[in-house]
């Protein structure tokens, strides 16, 4: 018995749309690198604009020579501080490949932290695990990545390892305290080791590579007015008017990527305090090797331009 006609067309059509749909998230998204902007109400009263280049999650791999490209051009935008979250690589080889797409905002002020990419080599997985929690499961055996390498290529150049650190850097005119963790999403963060009160009169920033809420919340109970995370690549795989199915961490989906607002218990039923912290998490510009797919969620850059709060009055 053959099908009716109509039948086969609605099979006929939705093959076709899936295909389109694959065709899309594997050809042309993930290559539809694209810039956001927003500003962010952070800085003491009177204070001048600080312009904060988020580069995150591009997970190198030798031969991508258009993101290469699209990376080092970000240079143009002249950032008075550029913040790396971490997952840098995607390959054994990727370190020098890396370090040469980063080269022209090595010259800028910047800070950074590591992911668990830029510690560990990708492994092939079931692309459908993505969708559930067992994708951050860690395999037993893990290939380390040359992490120093790249560390040293970075710290070389004037950028500064706030991986469970903190610092104090002026830029674009103004003092920031910055502290950062290394990456949650393995456990290798140790925020009670750099963790006290915000100063002051400064403004500080924390890092973090993945927005676990541990750390969300015990860097704004600090007094951090702006944290800023990579880790969840938006969602990566979203749906139209939807948004993110999973975040690969704790975090809620609705702030899986732009500029949202973050208080100690925000994740639970805690009331929002009168002025809470804001929260940057970047949908980042690649994804592993073995899951080189984007739909819905254009990779991306952020660039920050931080302005008094009193303008948010």
């Amino acid at each position: 018995m053959t099908a009716p006609p109509t039948a086969r067309s609605l099979a006929g059509g939705i093959a076709a749309a899936g295909i389109g749909a694959l065709a899309w998230g594997t050809l042309v998204e993930p290559r539809l690198f694209a810039l956001r902007r927003y500003t962010v109400p952070v800085l003491p009263a009177g204070s001048l604009p600080v312009r904060v280049l988020q580069v995150s999650d591009i997970h190198m791999v030798p031969g991508q020579r258009a993101k290469a490209e699209w990376i080092r051009d970000l240079a143009s935008l002249e950032p008075d501080l550029v913040v790396n979250t971490g997952d840098n690589l995607s390959h054994l080889q990727a370190v020098p490949v890396a370090l040469d797409a980063l080269g022209p905002l090595l010259e800028r002020p910047g800070v950074f932290v590591m992911g668990s990419n830029d510690y560990y080599a990708p492994t092939p997985k079931n692309p459908a695990r993505y969708l559930t929690k067992d994708y951050a499961k860690v395999v037993a055996e893990r290939v380390h990545l040359p992490t120093d390498e790249l560390r040293e290529g970075m710290t070389s150049r004037g950028w500064i390892d706030l991986d469970n650190a903190r610092t104090s850097l002026d830029v674009g005119g103004q003092r920031l305290d910055l502290v950062g963790v290394d990456d949650p999403h393995i456990g290798r963060d140790d925020y009670a080791s750099v963790s006290g009160p915000a100063s002051a009169g400064t403004t500080t920033i924390g890092v973090a590579h993945a927005p676990y809420q541990r750390v969300l919340d015990a860097m704004t109970g600090d007094g951090a007015r702006l944290v800023i995370a990579g880790h969840t690549h938006g969602g990566q795989l979203c749906v139209p008017g939807v948004g993110a199915l999973v975040t690969n961490c704790d975090l809620d989906r609705k702030r899986a990527k732009g500029v949202s607002r973050w208080w100690p218990g925000a994740g639970t039923s805690a009331p929002a305090p009168q002025d809470p912290a804001w929260l940057h998490v970047s949908a980042g510009l690649g994804a592993s090797r073995y899951a080189p797919v984007r739909f819905a969620c254009r990779p991306e850059a952020t660039l920050m331009t931080l302005v008094s709060e009193e303008l948010n009055r």
